[in-house]
């Protein structure tokens, strides 16, 4: 199949709702609900990022709450403590499931042996002194390890900047691993004791890793491309074997190639020919990180939503706002409102809605907003809701909130 510029309405509409449904936004529980359902969501994502920016709740708790009915904050620290999940990298810093642990093991032991990343510690009596401490004493926070009386070498060595960053590199590397978490302060404690046993610690080759990343895409996307397969891996050999990967089940017929302005893609030839539907329509408010759009020239392609998160932009350069989020209606993304949580004051702030392709139900849309908005500002524990601006400036929905 091969699609060139605009995608037909029938096109686009199929494709869109292949790629929400397997990102589990086409039903309203599709893990389940609770401590389980939040488990399930991450197995079958592969990760969820971890964000600290928190104007609303932190975007790894929106993004499985989006999905898990009942979700809690509480659930994914007790996911971290019973070993289902760990901390580690993706594309960005996130939660993944244990089941997958072996695929991380080659980004950790090519830092070991000297590749560089952000947040590197070049101390190596600092390295060594933080391991050594937690096999004597167990797990240990930061501030644990800052503490002054177990310091032993010359002031300014021992203090709590250098050891963050000393953590995070021992963590990357494969020393260290994040055993609990409350809020931002992480537990750690020595990779070799913490790993559960009957986790899988084989290094994979570089193909293995291939046929997992390609086996995730598929179950977590519905829709894939190599560049977005293998983002931020900067590695050739594993490049050429997801590209091996791919032709060889597009020359078996499971896989279909689709050329989409200008982006190659694949998909599952029975997802494309089958008739898919959605469940009813609902309005989900997403996280900015959220997994289904957070490769933005796939979101454009796929969906037909241009979307950029505007915080790191300068103020005045902003379009809509300072931490928008996307908003999905059915297998639409119609907009975007930027939001921002007056927690103390119970007082939930849109700042600007904005809603660039109005739905042709528009009633039934006016009406599911109004109830999302709602539900939104329920888990801020914010009692009320103030839309200050909207664009176009004729659509009114402060009316909806009041029912």
């Amino acid at each position: 199949m091969r699609i060139d510029g605009r995608l037909g309405n029938r096109q686009a509409s199929q494709l869109s709702r292949l790629a929400l449904r397997a990102q589990g936004l086409a039903t309203r529980a599709p893990f389940g609900k609770g401590l389980a359902g939040a488990a399930h969501a991450i197995e079958h994502l592969g990760y969820v990022q971890i964000d600290a920016i928190s104007v609303i709740n932190r975007a790894h708790f929106h993004t499985l709450w989006t999905r898990v009915p009942d979700f809690r904050a509480q659930h994914l620290e007790q996911l971290v403590r019973e070993a289902k999940v760990f901390e580690y990298w993706f594309h960005a810093a996130s939660y993944l499931p244990f089941r997958d642990f072996r695929y991380s093991l080659p980004r950790m032991h090519a830092l070991k042996k000297g590749k560089r990343h952000w947040g590197i510690s070049e101390d190596p009596r600092l390295l060594k002194g933080i391991l050594e401490r937690i096999r004597l004493d167990g797990p240990l926070k930061a501030r644990q390890l800052s503490d002054t009386r177990h310091q032993g070498s010359s002031p300014g060595w021992w203090n709590f900047g250098p050891i963050k960053r000393a953590l995070a590199q021992l963590q990357m590397q494969g020393d260290l691993l994040v055993v609990a978490r409350e809020g931002f302060e992480k537990t750690y404690d020595l990779m070799e004791r913490a790993v559960p046993a009957e986790v899988d610690t084989r290094m994979p080759t570089s193909v293995e890793l291939a046929e997992h990343l390609v086996a995730l895409a598929l179950q977590a996307h519905g829709i894939l491309g190599v560049s977005e397969i293998v983002h931020l891996r900067k590695d050739p050999a594993l490049r050429r074997a997801v590209q091996e990967i791919l032709r060889e089940r597009e020359a078996t017929g499971e896989l279909v190639r689709l050329q989409i302005s200008g982006s190659e893609y694949f998909a599952q030839a029975s997802a494309i020919e089958s008739t898919l539907k959605m469940g009813r329509r609902r309005v989900s408010l997403l996280s900015p990180f959220d997994n289904a759009l957070i490769h933005r020239r796939r979101t454009l392609n796929i969906h037909g939503f241009d979307y950029a998160l505007e915080c790191y932009v300068e103020e005045k350069k902003r379009q809509f706002g300072y931490f928008c989020l996307p908003i999905l209606f059915g297998d639409e993304f119609v907009g975007r409102a930027d939001c921002k949580a007056h927690r103390e004051a119970g007082m939930f702030e849109v700042k600007h809605l904005s809603i660039e392709h109005p739905p042709k139900d528009f009633g039934r849309f006016r009406e599911a907003l109004g109830h999302s908005f709602k539900r939104f500002a329920d888990w801020h524990n914010c009692g009320q809701i103030r839309i200050v601006r909207t664009s176009p400036k004729h659509l009114s929905f402060n009316n909806v909130l009041e029912a």
